[in-house]
């Protein structure tokens, strides 16, 4: 592992009943850090977007932690059991397919009743496709808006432009 002598490695089992907020490549994937690599490694179970996707990556990176679906259509139903497995001292990731949980991807349900159930919820920071694009777009960026997926139908599309 790289660190310097001021950063404190924390792994996830020095945080047991914790929620790990996991970023993941967009596109390329050796855009994961080393900190998201072995934080996936080490907790007790990962709650992903699309277990399919996840699993390449985990295939690629030779991580073997359980694997759970967490995504819009179960999230409801599927989180109160997640938070259940924190309250008894399990450790958690979060990832979505790509980028950032929660930033137009699910995970809200769960951060938020981990946060209500007092649960430590960490961010493992990454790639950012709205930071990506910011950074080759050529146009200023010390304001910006982001206001998610557009709608799919044009005439909503149009409405909300």
């Amino acid at each position: 592992m790289i660190h310097n002598d001021r950063m404190k490695k924390v792994a996830p089992s020095q945080h047991p009943g914790s929620l790990f907020v996991v970023a993941t490549p967009i596109g390329n994937l050796e855009d994961m850090s080393y900190r998201a690599v072995r934080v996936l490694g080490e907790v007790d179970l990962v709650a992903a977007e699309d277990t399919r996707h996840t699993r390449k990556l985990f295939d690629h990176y030779g991580i073997r932690t359980p694997l759970v679906a967490l995504h819009e259509h179960n999230e409801s139903t599927a989180a109160p059991s997640l938070i259940q497995r924190l309250r008894d001292g399990a450790s958690l990731a979060l990832v979505s397919d790509a980028g950032t949980p929660l930033v137009s991807d699910p995970g809200y349900r769960l951060v938020q009743m981990a946060i209500e159930s007092a649960i430590p919820v960490l961010t493992v920071p990454g790639p950012s496709a709205v930071t990506a694009a910011l950074s080759v777009a050529g146009q200023p960026t010390d304001r910006v808006v982001f206001e998610g997926f557009l709608p799919a139908r044009a005439a909503t599309r149009t409405a909300s432009l």
